[in-house]
């Protein structure tokens, strides 16, 4: 799924795709988004939450 979006990203920064996620998020159909982008270079960095507490 994040390989879908960061594709989706990258047509959209290339003008191939309407900027309005949120038609593309909901017409639920594969093809309305952008590639698949290839798997290296893409990691998850750091994850932020706001006011949660952990169990110790």
């Amino acid at each position: 799924m994040v390989r879908i979006i960061a594709g989706t990203l990258v047509y959209i920064s290339e003008g191939k795709l309407s900027p309005d996620v949120s038609e593309i998020i909901t017409a639920k159909n594969r093809a309305a988004a952008g590639i698949t982008a290839p798997p290296y270079g893409l990691y998850l960095y750091k994850v932020y939450y706001d006011d949660v507490q952990t169990k110790n």
